[in-house]
């Protein structure tokens, strides 16, 4: 996968998450996990374009880890609105599969980059 399309894939990511927190009930506890995962899958793809212009590999490297921060607190929160009952496991299942899998994509970025460091 290369940056445009992993740029792309985030963005969606986000919007997906956007679109899931908008359609929570509007109970306390929903409102205030809808604004954390907000927050957080936008944090995902505006990061990880900043991570694309880091001028040196460490910053490139501190960019992507808060990436990777991002995607699993994303991943946390989705887990959460499950815990919590407050939509059903299936349907939440693909958004939490593609957390994970950026979670995943990330660590494995960040990895390499350390070791070529």
């Amino acid at each position: 996968m290369d940056e445009k399309e992993l740029k792309q894939r985030t963005k969606d990511f986000a919007h997906r998450c956007v679109k899931l927190a908008l359609s929570l009930q509007k109970t306390e506890l929903a409102r205030h996990i809808a604004g954390q995962l907000i927050r957080c899958s936008t944090s995902v793809a505006a990061n990880y374009r900043a991570s694309c212009l880091a001028q040196s590999k460490a910053s490139f490297v501190a960019k992507l880890s808060i990436v990777l921060e991002e995607t699993d607190e994303s991943a946390f929160w989705l887990e959460f609105i499950i815990d919590e009952q407050i939509m059903k496991k299936e349907m939440l299942a693909p958004l939490l599969n593609e957390a994970n899998e950026l979670t995943s994509i990330f660590y494995a970025s960040r990895k390499t980059a350390k070791e070529q460091s």
